[in-house]
């Protein structure tokens, strides 16, 4: 009896056999994948240490010594960091789709502030397609873009006049540049989105405005439970779970008073019986939204939530990043004072004495195309694109990178890379005059709104702004470092965050051209 009972396992030992020697071959093959090179790391933390206060220049010369692709480690979390042109080429166009994916890390500020209904927190799926549609289609197209044209020149026609009035007090006022970069890209962004203002003198507007700051400041916080889980408690110790409901909450009572507003005039408009062609006229972003949602079939879900979280997506990526890009463009006129000539004396060329000068104007402004351009490579307002995530495994110039791992793609080490820039440490907007390079991203040395799916759509939109308020700045002013400081003495210490801002304000002596 015992014998029989033996059988069956006699009669298995080769399928046992079998799968020994299949799962051995299968965990050899497993350790012998080709992983991309790595720098030692510490128990529990990783690499965490490595990374700095300024993530996108700590990387670079990590990148020298290990490759154009290295895997790290953010605590029990791998991340390859991406270098180079060609890595850059194959995670956003070769495998762009198996790359399109956001780091489920992110999802703390994306989930209470953005109600996981955002563009750039979501990750890749039908849901994320239909609302980038809505987005590109209503308020970023080039024919959308145009029909805003009214409200940027009349708020860069408003900067001129804010510092007019900052530099009039003496020859030695100091403008605040920063500051009022900064409310031009708000008061623009309001406008066209809300339908008005929501000025610094407000109560409202400087609550809007500090609520937008605080998202920029979460949105670059470092939170250490998503990459050491365990851990978890410290964001509450840190006060971050605090802050990011506090914010959320506030922001939904201002978007909620917003909508409703929105919501009486339309109803208004109707009772009133008004020409329903002018309506249109006057539509900002809200009305849009809400007529969608309107007219919306019952396969996609477009609610409140999700109308809050495309005017919180506009704000944050077309407010600070665009400000932050003059901010630095400035900077570095003021550092390179011929650069600074040669830009005036094109934009006055072409403008001829012209009170103001209009979009029309800017298509034959080459240079200043081409100073734009280099600040970006210089100075891109986000170096380190945001973080993908791949959906299945993959390689990469030869190596296994496997399904989960967060990819970091850092523009700032191509953009000052010296086999790709001569002298890439200079700022010499010539580079670009006779180049065919443009900003979307069809050039993987040049990447400052990312490239592929989730290539920024908002390019048109925010180089409208940028483009125009420099234009007309340096036609009307004269400007100088304040106090006598030496030109390349100019402070250009960053401030750590998603948005790599200057650490200290813009200040600078501004004084009428003599052409006015």
């Amino acid at each position: 009896m015992l014998f029989l009972l033996h059988l069956p396992f006699y009669s298995l030992l080769p399928l046992f056999f079998s799968i020994f020697f299949l799962l051995k071959w299968l965990s050899t093959s497993k350790t012998q994948k080709n992983l991309p090179p790595s720098p030692p790391k510490l128990p529990i933390i990783g690499n965490l240490h490595q990374l700095g206060v300024f993530p996108h220049r700590s990387l670079q010369p990590l990148a020298q010594q290990y490759g154009p692709i290295m895997l790290l480690h953010f605590g029990g979390k791998p991340v390859v960091i991406a270098s180079s042109v060609d890595a850059a080429h194959e995670i956003m166009k070769t495998h762009d789709l198996i790359f399109s994916n956001r780091p489920k890390s992110m999802s703390s500020i994306g989930k209470r502030v953005f109600y996981d209904k955002d563009i750039i927190f979501t990750s890749y799926g039908e849901y994320w397609r239909q609302v980038k549609s809505i987005c590109v289609l209503n308020l970023l197209s080039n024919r959308r873009v145009k029909s805003f044209g009214r409200v940027r020149e009349e708020e860069t026609a408003l900067l001129i006049q804010k510092i007019k009035r900052a530099s009039s007090s003496s020859s030695s006022s100091l403008v605040n540049l920063s500051e009022m970069f900064s409310s031009l890209t708000n008061d623009v962004v309001c406008r066209i989105v809300l339908g008005r203002k929501y000025s610094d003198s407000s109560k409202s507007g400087r609550k809007f405005k500090e609520l937008m700051g605080d998202i920029g400041e979460l949105a670059g916080a470092f939170n250490v439970g998503d990459y050491i889980p365990w851990l978890w408690w410290l964001n509450k110790i840190r006060g971050i779970d605090a802050k990011v409901e506090k914010v959320g909450e506030e922001l939904d009572e201002f978007l909620e008073v917003v909508i409703e507003d929105h919501v009486d005039k339309k109803k208004k408009e109707s009772n009133g019986g008004g020409s329903v062609d002018q309506a249109k006229t006057q539509q900002d972003f809200v009305d849009v939204l809400l007529e969608i949602q309107t007219q919306n079939t019952d396969d996609f879900s477009f609610d409140r939530d999700t109308i809050k979280a495309l005017i919180l997506d506009m704000f944050a990526a077309g407010t600070d990043t665009t400000s932050t890009a003059l901010e630095w463009t400035m900077t570095e006129l003021l550092r390179h004072p011929k650069v600074m000539k040669e830009l005036q004396n094109e934009v006055q060329g072409i403008a001829r004495g012209k009170p103001e000068i209009t979009e029309d104007d800017l298509e034959k402004m080459q240079y200043l195309k081409a100073v734009i351009k280099e600040s970006l490579r210089l100075h891109p307002p986000v170096p380190l694109l945001i973080p993908r995530e791949l959906a299945q495994d993959v390689k990469v110039m030869g190596y296994d990178i496997a399904a989960g791992t967060q990819v970091l793609i850092n523009f700032s080490a191509i953009g000052r890379d010296p086999l790709l820039w001569e002298e890439a440490e200079d700022f010499r907007p010539e580079r670009f005059l006779n180049a065919s390079i443009d900003l979307k991203g069809h050039d993987f040395k040049f990447i400052p709104f990312g490239a592929g799916r989730r290539g920024c759509p908002g390019i048109q939109f925010a180089t409208a702004v940028y483009e125009l308020a420099l234009a007309n700045i340096v036609s009307k002013f004269d400007f100088a470092s304040p106090g006598g400081t030496r030109e390349e003495d100019f402070d250009i210490t960053e401030a750590p965050g998603i948005t790599i801002r200057k650490k200290f304000p813009l200040l600078a002596v501004a004084t009428p051209c003599s052409l006015d």
